[in-house]
């Protein structure tokens, strides 16, 4: 099916594109709290995404601490775009 994403469909992957679709950018910790997950969960998620291509990270000091902030790529933000079109698709509408 034109549009469907296996890379972006796992539900936590869905949910974190979804997420930064909306946001922008947003606090790895504020992704991690919002999916209820571990950071080591979050992390192998994000590295998927990373590969893909479709999720940017940005490192940076606050409050002392390094940060990271993620974002959608301009081709993350297409392929998430597309999958959306294809589940509502499946799924009429």
């Amino acid at each position: 099916m034109s549009g469907f994403n296996t890379t972006i469909h796992a539900p936590n992957r869905l949910r974190i594109c979804a997420l930064l679709d909306t946001a922008g950018e947003a606090e790895f910790g504020v992704v991690q709290e919002q999916l209820g997950v571990s950071a080591s969960v979050l992390s192998k998620h994000v590295t998927v995404l990373m590969e893909a291509g479709y999720v940017d990270q940005r490192k940076a000091v606050r409050d002392t601490r390094q940060r990271v902030w993620l974002t959608l790529t301009r081709q993350g933000r297409e392929a998430f775009r597309a999958h959306q079109a294809a589940l509502r698709a499946i799924v009429g509408p």
